[in-house]
């Protein structure tokens, strides 16, 4: 347990730090509201394959697109779709503006709460002193969204020298207009000061220096980033990998696929494949005792995390990866958002609503091998209060005025609730194979003595 326990300290000095102790407040008044209303549909679970005819806008580039290969190559897979909708390079619907907040289509924990971003930076001041002490590390995030949740984690790092000279920083981010936006936040200017990056460069294509002082990178791919002893993030990034649908049938399991609605030209709808397809004879393993009746696959994530696994056999690190998500249990999940409310239609109007999907960790886990440990996956609220979420809050609320008390407490309910965020999204870790019996930090059952541990 001796290491175990170097969490409680860290978390001592983190929660109480002084020179870090103001919150972190702007806009936080809007997320319980935002949340609140995008949680049921979040909660939903459909029992069949839904079959949409949705009349879209004429003027939709990427329907056009959409509809354009259909034409050439026959229904597309739903992994097809999610990847145009999502990252087309001129209509995706990450690729141009910010889709977070309150002004956006969803809210992420970062967003919600100061406190979130704190935590996860104390489980990697953590884990490298308990295993890397003095070596330099790259922090990799996925996903990096607005750069809310890096900024955090660094300003972390700053309260401790050792790891702040020691560290560095690399996003991979494939979307430009959140690239300017993550730059902006990191640097502290304003995003009209921000160079444009490198469209043409191989490898990463910004660099710059944080407002703490530690280098900033950008990639489009985890392969761009340098090998090097890493530590790997990927926070609300796995839902948003192109996933394949499987429905059962009377006639076997059958590819869910998008096609064309003959009844209307400007609509698009789900249709089965009549028999087999690639992604059916490669990628669906049904076990006899099955009782779902939809499957979903995400290759990518786990490619994804076969990547990092590698990575962390060859030079060493650690792994942390947060979804909502599920251990095999759930099929249905495919579905939309859109001004913080489930987009009744995933298949109407392409490119104006986030698509995503449940991550399966029972399938992430599949992709890992014998040369690395996995943790998890647990609750966000066990995980956050392992952490000392608790003890930062209390703190928060010594320095902070009467005024932004409640700010500071609904961003904690919302993070750590069952009913909100606390139970429907779920943490994963990854860890080189230590000999021993360690755990990192987060993931071993602590009680600190005032009512925050977990029994």
């Amino acid at each position: 347990m001796g290491k175990h326990l170097i969490t409680w300290s860290v978390s001592q000095r983190i929660c109480k730090a002084a020179s870090w102790m103001s919150p972190r407040l702007a806009s936080r008044h809007t997320s319980e509201a935002c949340y609140n209303q995008s949680l049921p549909g979040m909660l939903e679970s459909t029992k069949r394959c839904r079959y949409y005819t949705t009349q879209a806008q004429p003027e939709n580039l990427l329907l056009k697109h959409l509809k354009a290969r259909i034409k050439s190559n026959g229904p597309m897979p739903v992994a097809d779709y999610m990847k145009e909708v999502l990252t087309n390079a001129y209509s995706g619907y990450y690729m141009h503006k910010d889709v977070f907040g309150k002004d956006g289509d969803f809210i992420t924990s970062p967003e919600v709460s100061q406190m979130f971003g704190e935590m996860l930076g104390v489980w990697v001041v953590n884990e490298w002193m308990n295993n890397y002490n003095g070596q330099t590390l790259q922090l990799v995030e996925l996903g990096p969204g607005r750069g809310t949740l890096a900024d955090d984690m660094l300003r972390v790092f700053c309260q401790f020298p050792s790891i702040k000279d020691k560290i560095s920083l690399h996003l991979v981010e494939v979307s430009p207009a959140l690239g300017q936006m993550q730059a902006s936040k990191l640097t502290g200017k304003d995003t009209s000061e921000v160079e444009e990056g490198d469209s043409d460069c191989v490898g990463a294509y910004r660099n710059a220096t944080s407002k703490y002082g530690i280098d900033v990178s950008w990639y489009r791919s985890l392969a761009d980033v340098p090998q090097g002893l890493s530590c790997f993030i990927a926070h609300e990034f796995l839902d948003a990998l192109p996933i394949h649908k499987f429905q059962k049938t009377e006639a076997g399991w059958r590819e869910v696929l998008v096609d064309e609605d003959p009844g209307n030209p400007d609509a698009l709808r789900f249709v089965l494949a009549h028999g087999k397809t690639p992604a059916s004879v490669a990628l669906l393993q049904v076990e006899s005792e099955e009782q779902r009746n939809h499957i979903e696959v995400c290759p990518s994530a786990g490619l994804t995390v076969q990547e990092i696994c590698q990575r962390i056999q060859s030079d060493g690190g650690m792994a942390l990866l947060a979804d909502y998500g599920h251990s095999g249990e759930k099929g249905d999940t495919f579905r939309a958002f859109k001004r913080h409310k489930l987009h009744e239609d995933p298949l109407s109007e392409p490119g104006s609503a986030d698509l995503t999907a449940d991550v399966d960790f029972s399938y992430l886990k599949s992709f890992t091998n014998a040369d690395v440990d996995v943790f998890g996956p647990v609750t966000q609220e066990k995980y956050l209060i392992n952490m000392g979420i608790g003890v930062r809050l209390q703190a928060l609320l010594q320095k902070s005025s009467q005024e932004h008390w409640p700010s500071l407490i609904s961003g904690f309910k919302m993070l750590t609730s069952p009913d909100q965020m606390g139970e429907r999204f779920k943490f994963m870790s990854i860890l080189g194979k230590t000999g021993s019996s360690y755990k990192p930090a987060g993931f071993v059952e602590l009680n600190y003595g005032d009512g925050q541990g977990s029994s």
